[in-house]
């Protein structure tokens, strides 16, 4: 239930009038610390330590047999306010900061009575600044005993409730700043996918690779099959759309002369919302001269179990109960024809059911939704998501695609039909798409053409587009070239055990409320 239906039920009524209660007490506190003279907004703090860089402190000076020296090293953290306990002349705060949570321990004979009187205005959610000394309590928990503590930032409204955090899902992804400071896990997947990041440029660069950044909007939505966002510029007067791929601008830097480059950007796609896809998500893209698709699936297997090991420590990951179960990303990773797989699976064969209508009637024997208005390789792919791809729970590379539902890969040598295009998969998402790029122009003219007139005939708005400005580079002399497109945040999915994208992005696309 959204917190909008919660507003309209008599428990919603409830907590509405109980939260302006509380803001109501926060506003009457924050008076009050202003007429102290003090500022419950102060411009900066000096923090000398991190939660986890005190704890290490006290660690690093207790096993250096320096006894003398744990309780006299001043320290001055800072984080909010997540927990109080205690009453009278001592308390403990738990404080989280952005890299964990330390105790403090504050007494009214070390603070000074004006100083401690200010305990009192604090409320679970402010922020605040404590310097004192790093010690361990009678029960052995390493705290910061206060000598000083300052509000640094009062904050009005309550946080949810400590213990069970956010519970509604539309809430979590539309107030993400919430589910962080309450869930562990959102912040952990935060940091995941930064840290995916970090290795994934690391990587690219050991290997070579110049990094660049090409534009985001653009004359015309080129270089993938997919419905784009569509604006308009003012002063220049014409259409432009955000960017589906950033492919073609890539490759022209192929034929300029930078022989390895690769971007780590954002995509816009006007496509729907399920598990694995958003409106705007990032992939990296990256094109090598000289090199084939079995280079780049090399690479592929290599970077990403290269990633995984970097950020989780092994490249095998843990099975996870009613989810998945133990995933192995050591390479290299098993090829599968695409042809043979559809065949195991269905009994279809593409190269026997090569139009629209024997291919529908091999989907219905097959009790395969057959969608009106279709072209031929729409109805293939349709094939290959339901019956295939739902079955490479494991890492694997479908190999070897039709011409038609690739018009930007090169045929593989001595046919006409097929080309040299694999898509990576595990738990039977897709991770990867990558193929030996077409450098052929006059070949790459006629796919686009072909394009076209899929548009027109099927009304298929998901087309490629003919680039004219493409034609044109490549005319010039694009060497032989491997492409791939590679998606981080799915990537990321797989390795923080999720099965939603929204728990990877974090501020996922939202229905209207």
């Amino acid at each position: 239930m959204t917190r909008e239906n919660q507003a309209n039920q008599p428990n919603g009524q409830s907590q509405a009038a109980g939260e302006r209660k509380l803001i109501e007490d926060r506003l009457a506190k924050t008076a009050e610390i202003r007429s102290r003279g003090l500022d419950p907004y102060p411009p900066r703090f000096n923090r000398t330590h991190t939660s986890v860089e005190a704890v290490a402190l006290f660690q690093s000076l207790e096993e250096g047999d320096r006894e003398s020296d744990c309780g006299t090293h001043t320290v001055r953290v800072a984080g909010r306010v997540m927990a109080r306990r205690g009453q009278g002349k001592a308390s403990f705060i738990d404080v989280k900061d952005g890299h964990g949570s330390i105790q403090v321990f504050a007494r009214q004979n070390t603070m000074g009575d004006e100083s401690y009187a200010i305990l009192d205005l604090l409320d679970i959610g402010d922020i605040i600044g404590i310097e004192g000394v790093v010690i361990r309590t009678r029960r052995g928990e390493i705290s910061v005993e206060a000598q000083v503590i300052t509000l640094l930032t009062k904050a009005i409204r309550p946080l949810p409730d400590k213990w069970h955090g956010l519970q509604d899902q539309e809430v979590r992804f539309r107030q993400r700043y919430l589910d962080l400071i309450s869930n562990e896990r959102a912040m952990q997947n935060a940091l995941l996918r930064s840290k995916v990041v970090r290795s994934m440029r690391d990587f690219m660069h050991s290997r070579g690779f110049i990094e660049v950044e090409t534009p985001i909007l653009v004359p015309i939505a080129a270089g993938a099959q997919a419905t784009p966002f569509a604006t308009h510029h003012n002063q220049l007067n014409r259409d432009l759309y955000l960017r589906i791929a950033t492919e073609l601008y890539l490759k022209k830097l192929i034929v300029g002369g930078i022989e390895r480059v690769f971007e780590i950007g954002r995509l816009f796609r006007n496509e729907g919302l399920d598990h694995d896809h958003n409106p705007e998500f990032t992939t990296i893209e990256s094109y090598q001269a000289y090199a084939d698709y079995n280079d780049v699936m090399c690479m592929v297997e290599e970077m990403v179990s290269q990633i995984a090991q970097d950020t989780t420590g092994s490249m095998i990951l843990p099975a996870i109960p009613e989810k998945r179960p133990e995933i192995d990303l050591t390479p290299p990773w098993s090829r599968l024809d695409l042809r043979d797989e559809i065949m195991n699976r269905t009994g279809i064969d593409f190269f026997e059911t090569r139009d629209i209508e024997s291919l529908s009637k091999g989907m219905r024997e097959c009790g395969i939704h057959v969608e009106p208005g279709s072209d031929w390789g729409r109805l293939l792919d349709k094939v290959i998501s339901s019956e295939v791809e739902p079955n490479l729970i494991q890492p694997h590379f479908l190999i070897d695609y039709p011409v038609e539902m690739s018009p930007l890969a090169k045929c593989k040598p001595g046919s006409a039909d097929i080309v040299e295009r694999f898509e990576a998969f595990v738990m039977g998402t897709e991770l990867a798409n990558a193929f030996t790029e077409l450098n052929d122009p006059v070949d790459q003219r006629e796919r686009f053409e072909q394009q076209e007139r899929l548009r027109e005939e099927f009304e298929n708005d998901e087309a490629d587009r003919l680039d004219e400005d493409f034609l044109i580079a490549i005319e010039h002399g694009m060497p032989p070239t491997g492409g791939l497109g590679l998606g981080i945040d799915r990537l990321t999915m797989l390795l923080a055990g999720e099965e939603s994208i929204r728990e990877i992005l974090l501020f996922p696309a939202m229905r209207s409320m």
